[in-house]
């Protein structure tokens, strides 16, 4: 029988570069879902579902014919655990690229049932988070004890992902976040504290910013470091400065107000539309731990760049459906990626994909 996979949000920017990674790394049968038809399938394998979420019966029923469900509809900002839920209800694995605490913390809330049903249920597993989080478990194994980690993330202009993450983007800079430092949760203003980062080429030096992702608390979870810093950039760097405005100067009710979340998402996505041809659609991620090997201070960094952040987030989602339909990776229950995946079938699969995680280590 030919597994069946359900994409949810699968014509969108995301879902659909999670869709074309499928295509090539398993023989299923892919189902992509959206409110409306917006394309034609471009592979004999896929097909085309009409699905509102508000749709709790056909939700059900779409899930019912499944053997894996993976959600892409974001934001995830204010998305409830329906899918996730039914999935459980029937008996369905499941993934998603979720991006925000509180939708992990929503989920979360399911584990035992999860557990207890046979399905495994795995979250945040695109680009960042999924394989950012990857990459600093990969690190983290390469010491004795870990103290610090501190992730970067730089994108080209769009990162070729659509309105949905510029919503993303602009919904993460409404409220100031917990942190772990030093041992506590701290608050931050998000898009504060820039930072110099060097990443590899071709994006060298650049400038970073505080901001509110999952991987922020779910790594403090994870491992028994004291700090978490999580930091992300765009180019060229007057986006940044955009953004920075935005967060410092705009009246704080703009960024409540759903209009103007969405005005200002759509601006974003026609200025980064016409630069991207100049700057590109790229990602750099810079994993940095600090610890102890053997006795002495050590810092392990790891580094990735590709030239197109929506499909390395296909490549984070799709190499972990690859390797459940494949029987490779089962663990009941509700995890966040770093927690699920070992780190020797991460690699196989990144290898896979063209991937290459580069390491090293730094002078203390």
């Amino acid at each position: 029988m030919t597994d069946r996979i359900l994409v949810i949000g699968g014509q969108g920017r995301i879902g659909s570069q999670v869709v074309q990674d499928l295509w090539g790394h398993v023989d299923a049968e892919i189902v992509a879902t959206g409110r409306h038809k917006t394309k034609q399938p471009e592979n004999p394998r896929s097909q085309f579902l009409a699905l509102d979420l508000d749709d709790r019966e056909g939700l059900h029923h779409a899930i019912k014919n499944s053997n894996l469900v993976i959600h892409c509809a974001g934001p995830f900002h204010h998305r409830d655990g329906r899918v996730l839920k039914a999935c459980i209800e029937q008996g369905v694995n499941y993934l998603d690229v979720s991006d925000h605490r509180s939708f992990y913390n929503k989920v979360i809330a399911y584990h035992e049932e999860a557990a207890a049903a046979g399905v495994t249920a795995i979250l945040n597993t695109g680009v960042f988070p999924g394989i950012s989080n990857s990459m600093v478990r990969q690190g983290i194994e390469q010491l004795d004890e870990a103290e610090k980690i501190h992730l970067s993330y730089l994108v080209a202009g769009s990162g070729g992902a659509g309105l949905t993450v510029m919503r993303t983007t602009f919904l993460g800079l409404q409220n100031s976040f917990d942190a772990w430092i030093d041992g506590q949760w701290q608050k931050i203003l998000p898009y504060s504290d820039r930072e110099t980062v060097e990443f590899p080429p071709p994006f060298g030096k650049a400038g970073v910013y505080w901001f509110d992702i999952a991987e922020t608390h779910t790594l403090a979870e994870s491992f028994p470091v004291q700090s978490v810093i999580t930091k992300f950039g765009s180019i060229p760097d007057f986006y940044n400065h955009l953004t920075w405005m935005t967060a410092r100067l705009f009246p704080h009710s703009w960024l409540q107000d759903p209009k103007k979340i969405e005005f200002l998402s759509r601006v974003s996505l026609q200025m980064t539309s016409f630069t991207d041809r100049f700057s590109g659609i790229g990602i750099a991620i810079r994993a940095e731990i600090l610890g102890k090997k053997d006795g002495q201070r050590t810092r392990h960094c790891s580094t990735m760049v590709h030239e197109n952040t929506a499909a390395a987030t296909g490549f984070g989602t799709g190499s972990v459906a690859e390797l459940i339909l494949a029987g490779k990776l089962h663990k009941p229950g509700v995890w966040a990626i770093e927690k699920a995946l070992p780190t020797e079938l991460f690699i196989q699969a990144m290898d896979s994909r063209g991937i290459k995680i580069h390491q090293q280590k730094l002078p203390t």
